[in-house]
C-alpha cells in the first residue's frame, strides 16, 4: 500500500473504502515561535473516504 500510495496512485477496498493521494499548493504560513510569515512547500497528502457499506454497518443502518 505504501509503495502505490507513494507514486500517486489511488487505492480502493471494496465494501471498505478509498485512499486517495491529494496535493496541496503551496500557501502562506505563520511561524507560531516568531510570528513571523512563510511560505509553506507544496505537499501531497492521504486522505480517506469511507465506503456507504462499511458507514451502514458502523451506525447501525445496515
Amino acid at each position: 500500500m505504501k509503495s502505490t500510495l507513494a507514486s500517486g496512485e489511488d487505492i480502493m477496498i471494496s465494501g471498505f473504502g478509498k485512499f486517495q493521494v491529494n496535493e496541496k499548493a503551496p500557501r502562506k504560513g505563520r511561524n507560531p515561535a516568531t510570528g513571523g510569515d512563510m511560505v509553506l512547500k507544496k505537499r501531497r497528502t492521504v486522505t480517506f473516504s469511507c465506503a456507504g457499506k462499511l458507514r451502514g454497518r458502523i451506525n447501525g443502518n445496515e
